[in-house]
């Protein structure tokens, strides 16, 4: 193996708003853990939760959970993984093992997993350290830059389409066409849906038949519901963007028992009347990310089906001007930091 370095570069939120450079100690990972050498780390929205202090969190921290590095470390107690490996990390930071939800086999909710870039160091740096039990195998077809984003924005709209009641043929949509809902639209054509984009302006139909809808819908000139309606009704529909807004309108555009996933994070409520609820049968419901395997198979099924994030990269030192992008919504459609 190479020589190691006794220091590394990351990028550090050090008070709300405010990221730095810095040199940080390069540590050997403890009981459970691997090192990973970053190789790329995608700049995703939920990072400002780290970065404007929305989590209770212990200033400095790195930010960053979807990360993409060679294994270069590996402490003890860790099976399944080597030295030299690929491995990703996303958004969870790995299960215990032996709560009550572990015991159940729902690795997502976890009660003693902590959040990546939130409650320990994330990918905005040279070296991370993580759980095993957090870790995601790259395919070899995958570059590392591509593969960052399928870590959280590929694999929470992936691991919602896919574990949804929705069939092949079915009249999917997706609302918002940004980091995750760009990756959803692709999904959902390769997984067989008639599948309806929905975004603001008419600018954005070209970019949705590229990615493989069916139908765009421009919700700035028509209601979302009467036109869902005007196609069948949905059965499903993914919300990508944030806001309770976006979900309260979808509602009446479903047939009944029809469903609702929101994947976008917002303080804002959801307004829905309960007769739209009774009537039909219809399910609003949340989810955040995937477990583990999903995750594995989020990438294998990229590799296969050739779906890829639209990304720019960018270098390691440019992360405050990477965030400051992606927060102003000029990303197009994700930012990578590259090491």
């Amino acid at each position: 193996m190479s020589h190691h370095p006794t220091t590394y570069t990351a990028v550090q939120a050090i008070a709300p708003g405010q990221l730095e450079l810095t040199q940080k100690p390069l540590v050997d990972p403890a009981v459970g853990q691997v090192r990973l050498r970053v190789e790329a780390c995608g700049v995703c929205h939920s990072d400002a939760a780290t970065v404007e202090g929305a989590f209770p969190i212990q200033w400095p921290r790195v930010p960053g959970h979807e990360v993409v590095g060679v294994i270069d470390a590996v402490g003890s107690n860790v099976e399944g993984w080597r030295l030299g490996q690929r491995a990703g990390v996303g958004f969870l930071g790995g299960s215990c093992g032996h709560c009550a939800e572990c015991r159940g086999g729902d690795l997502v909710n976890c009660r003693n997993q902590e959040f990546t870039g939130v409650h320990h160091d994330g990918g905005y740096a040279q070296y991370m350290l993580a759980r095993a039990s957090s870790l995601v195998s790259i395919p070899d077809g995958l570059a590392s830059e591509g593969a960052a984003p399928l870590l959280c924005a590929g694999l929470t709209t992936f691991s919602a389409l896919r574990n949804s009641p929705a069939r092949a043929g079915d009249l999917v949509a997706v609302i918002g066409i940004g980091g995750l809902g760009h990756l959803a639209v692709q999904f959902a054509r390769r997984m067989g849906f008639e599948v309806v984009a929905i975004g603001r302006g008419p600018d954005k139909g070209g970019l949705a038949e590229k990615l493989g809808a069916h139908h765009y819908i421009d919700s700035s000139a028509i209601t979302v519901a009467s036109a869902l309606q005007d196609l069948g009704g949905a059965h499903l529909v993914v919300v990508t963007a944030s806001g309770g807004r976006a979900v309260a309108d979808a509602v009446k555009g479903l047939r009944p028992r029809g469903r609702i996933i929101a994947l976008g994070a917002s303080p804002e409520p959801v307004e829905i009347a309960t007769s739209d609820l009774l009537f039909g049968g219809r399910t609003v419901e949340g989810a955040l990310t995937g477990d583990p395997a999903t995750a594995d198979a989020t990438l294998r099924f990229s590799s296969l089906a050739d779906v890829s994030a639209m990304i720019e990269t960018m270098p390691l030192e440019h992360a405050p001007e990477a965030y400051r992008k992606m927060m102003a919504g000029e990303a197009r459609f994700r930012i990578v930091l590259t090491m």
